[in-house]
């Protein structure tokens, strides 16, 4: 097992104050930090929600973010100085580009991107300007300065260095207006992960990860509705179809057994599982994942 540290990140503020906030808290209630042998190692609490989009950038919370992510930063870079593996639990996408810049501060470095949907929204498309939407796309460099130039260093991920696996949101995000995804950035989408199998797909996408970017490793965000709604509707932004559990258990742990750095786990909304159920299927999932990797 990994020398695990987990860290609360009840941000919503690239998203809207539903419940997801409570992620954290429903987890470790869970029985996460036990089970992984965790230690935990605070919570970083998100200034306040503004629920007015900023009219300039078409952000709802920009500067906000922008604050947040830099002190998520400071907490996770302090773990992996101590040569911890941080998991963050969110709060909403926009998470990551904290987890992101602090990797980004050392070197360069990847993602695998788990979720079921791609996030690669311009403010211009995106409805309400949830940054929620555009984390991808920002975490490469795209959208306005205030977050897609952080610390003014510019892209937090490179193209080349992404791995996008496991989004079904094509039909959907054209009818917005999304911009395309990159065609340097790899996408397996649903249907590319069911053809290849989830095995074969996970050992794909870590040797894309692994051939030559950087000495940081890469991240592991995982929003939770890369699951098949059957099983995760606790769950904002619903679609049909999706990952089963033990796909993600076979994705994660191959993640995991490479150059895995950290993990983010998202949107996860408890009160959308009044018993708990899914919230104790997730925690078991991710228990398994990590277990037997050192």
């Amino acid at each position: 097992m990994r020398d695990v540290a987990i860290v609360e990140a009840p941000s919503v503020l690239g998203l809207r104050p539903t419940g997801v906030e409570e992620l954290p808290g429903a987890l470790l209630g869970a029985g996460l930090a036990e089970g992984l042998g965790a230690v935990r190692a605070g919570r970083v609490e998100p200034p306040p929600y503004d629920p007015e989009r900023d009219a300039a950038t078409g952000l709802l919370n920009g500067d906000g973010i922008a604050a947040y992510s830099g002190a998520l930063a400071d907490a996770v870079g302090a773990l992996l100085d101590e040569g911890r593996f941080p998991v963050v639990l969110g709060g909403d996408c926009s998470v990551l580009l904290g987890a992101l810049l602090a990797l980004r501060r050392r070197d360069r470095h990847g993602l695998l991107f788990l979720d079921g949907h791609s996030d690669f929204y311009q403010p211009a498309a995106e409805p309400a300007g949830e940054a929620a939407s555009m984390e991808l796309a920002l975490a490469t460099g795209r959208g306005p300065r205030v977050l897609a130039d952080l610390e003014g260093r510019g892209p937090l991920v490179r193209d080349e260095d992404v791995v996008a696996l496991g989004f079904r949101d094509a039909e959907e995000s054209a009818a917005y207006g999304m911009q395309p995804l990159p065609d340097a950035l790899h996408a397996m989408d649903l249907d590319t992960v069911r053809a290849l199998g989830a095995g074969e797909a996970a050992r794909r996408a870590v040797g894309l990860l692994t051939r030559g970017g950087g000495d940081a490793g890469y991240w592991v965000h995982l929003d939770v509705d890369v699951l098949d709604d059957a099983v995760m509707p606790a769950v904002d932004y619903r679609q049909p179809d999706g990952l089963s559990w033990q796909d993600l258990e076979t994705v994660l742990r191959t993640a995991f057994s490479g150059g895995a750095a950290g993990l983010t786990v998202t949107i996860l909304n408890p009160r959308l599982d009044p018993t708990g159920t899914i919230t104790r299927d997730l925690t078991a999932c991710l228990l398994r994942s990590f277990d037997g990797q050192g």
